[in-house]
């Protein structure tokens, strides 16, 4: 496959995670505790940082898009694991941050090549 494939797969993963979050936050999962706009900023945020980059293609920021999903892939293990209620959204953390990581590493390994 080309390195375009897996960069696609990578984007995919990013736009669901980014909209999976957003949701969950705002109409699914509104916290008595939390502002609304406080946990937003903890859990998008880290997200935009590279954003511009990777949605660039540039190899730096998409290296660092995959090291940020390891610590979504091990949020969602915990809701996953931990919260019945949100079990759903945590498999669906799972499979995204998956979906960025290993699409960024495979792109990078074959932008390497090309």
């Amino acid at each position: 496959m080309a390195p375009r494939h897996y960069y696609f797969i990578a984007l995919a993963g990013f736009i669901g995670l980014f909209a999976l979050l957003m949701l969950n936050h705002t109409v699914f999962n509104i916290s008595p505790k939390l502002p609304v706009a406080a946990t937003l900023l903890l859990t998008v945020t880290p997200l935009l940082v590279p954003m511009r980059g990777f949605l660039r293609g540039q190899p730096k920021s998409s290296a660092w898009l995959a090291y940020l999903s390891l610590i979504y892939f091990i949020h969602g293990c915990m809701n996953a694991y931990a919260n019945e209620d949100e079990g759903l959204f945590g498999l669906l953390e799972i499979l995204f941050s998956l979906m960025i990581f290993s699409g960024v590493t495979f792109y990078l390994r074959l932008l390497k090549r090309h």
